[in-house]
């Protein structure tokens, strides 16, 4: 129930920041969403195999940075804006991920 949570914040977040950039004075929203993608990859994924999160992460990441959304008409530029803002999120769980699994490493 948590990571649904989480995931709904998220999303949220990206949706405001995405649409409406810096309404949120202080950069506030893009810490909340490296929070939230902290949380949720912490609580949701399993680092000793978090191929699959680690595999949709670098897809999204190379599609924010891409640009591919742009070339849809009309709504393009908001959808990209959108999935930069969810690629912040993505990204952040893939640190959570990496120093899980160094932490386990160093405990075996």
């Amino acid at each position: 129930m948590a990571t649904k949570v989480i995931v709904g914040l998220a999303v949220l977040a990206a949706l405001v920041e995405g649409l409406a950039p810096g309404i949120v004075p202080n950069a506030l929203l893009p810490l909340a969403l490296v929070i939230l993608g902290l949380a949720y990859a912490y609580m949701a994924i399993d680092a000793e195999d978090a191929t699959a999160y680690l595999v949709v992460a670098v897809a999204a990441a190379a599609a924010a940075g891409a640009d591919v959304l742009g070339n849809v008409q009309v709504i393009g530029g908001h959808l990209d804006a959108i999935l930069d803002q969810l690629v912040i999120a993505l990204l952040s769980g893939v640190v959570t991920v990496v120093v899980v699994r160094t932490i386990n490493r160093l405990k075996d």
